[in-house]
């Protein structure tokens, strides 16, 4: 199948060895959590304010391939004017954008939802294609809740939404990241979590070969196997990383060239210690690294606290975080090296 070169260069980039992706593509709710966590007004002054501060730390695009922006961020520009696509693509960052409307209730299926967002979204891609975007990103989410749910009727309307949205993206000549996440909420165990993970996996590929997705210019943004937040017994990282990969080698294609782990609820220690953990298996026919928002953040709102003169300390904080991911792409982090 015919297939824009640029949509294969930016999958290859984006995993680009020691490397990984920001998500900064949180929704106005979300970033709201954010800023009120540090006592912050969610005003779009100080919420461009503190994208700044991410896009223009010093030397993090030595670790971080591309950002995912949300609507508004993609639209905004630094203090001197400059659009923020702009001064990523200037660093050798890749600009991206969610383009999902997000996960809303899904009829007659209390506990599960539906992601929303294909309606123009051709037009859509269009216009993110000319403010500078070169890759997409689309969650579905899948709730663990017992034996019935995640039922097969909400996993595969999830799975053939994700496929017309790659497609869609393919066909606007820009890389679609598919992330269907396996929520870590609930007092599942890892085992729970393993067999719901290759279930969804297995309905999202099925769905991309039917829509005639090229495989080769795509990266999937999964969750990690791992044991329910409620689950009284937490696996360790050996544990996550035995039962991802095994998971994973039995439903995802070869001809995928990266795997951009989510952080989900999981600490910044956490997400780091299991990504080392994955990439201490040895090599996979996949990249393994990571598509982390709240996992790169945390630390950075923290310091920054909406000061102005806290931001060379945030910065800082996002250049350890960013740093200490690309050591665990290459299976070398020590939870020594967080001090």
């Amino acid at each position: 199948m015919d297939i824009n070169p640029a949509v294969l260069d930016t999958a290859r980039r984006l995993v680009a060895e020691g490397k990984g992706i920001l998500a900064a593509d949180e929704s106005s709710p979300t970033i709201k959590k954010r800023l009120d966590s540090i006592k912050v007004e969610s005003t779009e002054e100080n919420r461009r304010n503190y994208r700044q501060l991410l896009f223009t730390a010093s030397g993090v695009e030595e670790f971080i391939s591309g950002v995912i922006l949300f609507d508004e961020t993609i639209r905004q520009k630094t203090d001197d004017g400059v659009p923020f696509p702009e001064v990523l693509d200037r660093r050798g960052m890749i600009p991206g954008i969610k383009v999902d409307l997000g996960a809303k209730k899904l009829t007659n299926f209390s506990a599960e939802k539906i992601t929303q967002g294909l309606d123009n979204l051709a037009d859509r891609l269009e216009e993110y294609r000319e403010l500078g975007a070169r890759f997409t990103k689309w969650r579905a989410v899948i709730t663990i809740l017992g034996e019935s749910v995640p039922s097969r009727f909400c996993v595969e309307a999830n799975a053939l939404a994700l496929a017309r949205f790659a497609a869609l993206s393919q066909e606007a000549g820009l890389t679609p990241i598919v992330e269907p996440e396996v929520l870590m909420d609930g007092e599942h165990t890892i085992q729970r979590c393993e067999e719901a993970t290759l279930g969804a996996l297995d309905a999202v590929f099925n769905r991309l070969r039917e829509h005639r997705v090229v495989l080769e210019g795509i990266l999937l943004k999964p969750n990690m196997v791992v044991s329910g937040s409620d689950c009284p017994y937490q696996a360790p990282p050996r544990e996550v990383a035995e039962a991802t990969i095994r998971c994973f080698r039995r439903v995802v294609p070869a001809a995928v060239p990266g795997i951009v782990f989510l952080s989900g609820g999981q600490t910044p220690e956490e997400a780091t210690g299991n990504l080392n953990a994955l990439n201490q298996r040895g090599r996979q026919p996949w990249e393994l690294s990571f598509s982390y928002g709240r996992a790169l953040q945390q630390p950075v709102l923290t310091a920054w606290r909406g000061e102005a003169g806290n931001t060379a300390a945030a910065q800082e904080a996002f250049l350890h975080r960013a740093r200490l991911n690309s050591l665990a792409r290459r299976g070398e982090y020590s939870p020594d090296r967080e001090e």
